[in-house]
């Protein structure tokens, strides 16, 4: 059941991004090397690009692990709120439009 909480209550895997981005981050250096070592500056450009990109990324995902957890809620809380028994359920009937006359 989706109740629009999802975003507050999301989780994101740090450590697994962080070592993605080392792994993206080598292959750029890589990249950057070996394009101008072989004299495509193009391709060099491009992978010192995604060296800078992945960069940036490394330094965000670790300036989030340094921050610590934040508040989650635990395993006994569950990610939605709980429905109401009291509320009033919608009608299972789907929403059709009313009926416009068309114009001649």
């Amino acid at each position: 059941m989706r109740t629009g909480s999802e975003p507050a209550t999301a989780r994101s895997a740090l450590r697994a991004r962080f070592w993605l981005s080392v792994w993206g981050l080598v292959w750029a250096i890589f990249g950057t090397a070996v394009f101008a070592l072989v004299g495509r500056p193009g391709w060099a450009a491009a992978c010192g690009a995604l060296w800078l990109v992945a960069t940036v990324d490394m330094t965000m995902i670790l300036r989030h692990i340094r921050q610590g957890p934040h508040y989650q809620p635990g395993r006994d809380v569950p990610p939605y709120q709980p429905v109401d028994p009291t509320y009033p359920r919608p009608s299972s009937r789907p929403y059709t439009r009313p009926h416009r006359p068309r114009h001649p």
